[in-house]
């Protein structure tokens, strides 16, 4: 294993968490290929090729019109949320392409400073080595839970 990539994945996933704890969303985007895929799947699904997802984006353009929506459009309950995601395992490394799985568990914490656990899952990515550094090419989240609660606004 080339252990400076390895490094450089680690650190990309943390800085994808915090990116998306701390609501900057433009850093969010950036971490993205220009002709992206972002699935929020659940298991079942994603296990038998079932095609259904509860968050299906396809470039970066449905990215911004997602955080717009988020940002501007969509009333909700103010909540933070807070990711935990494991160390990456390579599943395949070219000098382009790194396929790879992480873990990841999302608390959110509502106002009343209640936590909860609110969604439990992996990431399946393709992560391209670009002259701006790795950038996310696919990004499935497949969430373990039957039902996500309340409603899915955030990424996760």
């Amino acid at each position: 294993m080339n252990m400076e990539i390895y490094l450089q994945l680690t650190q990309f996933y943390q800085e994808y968490a915090a990116n998306v704890d701390a609501a900057e969303w433009d850093s969010w985007i950036e971490m993205f290929t220009e002709d992206c895929t972002y699935r929020i799947q659940a298991r079942e699904n994603h296990e038998r090729n079932l095609p259904m997802a509860a968050l299906s984006l396809e470039g970066k353009g449905m990215l911004k019109d997602r955080i717009y929506g988020i940002t501007e459009t969509i009333f909700h309950d103010p909540y933070m949320q807070n990711h935990v995601v494991s160390a990456p395992r390579i599943k395949s490394l070219t000098p382009e392409l790194i396929d790879c799985e992480a873990n990841y568990a999302v608390f959110r914490t509502k106002n009343d400073g209640i936590a909860q656990v609110f969604n439990v899952g992996r990431y399946i990515d393709r992560i391209r080595n670009t002259p701006d550094g790795l950038k996310i090419e696919s990004r499935i989240c497949v969430f373990d839970n039957d039902m996500i609660l309340n409603s899915l606004i955030y990424p996760i």
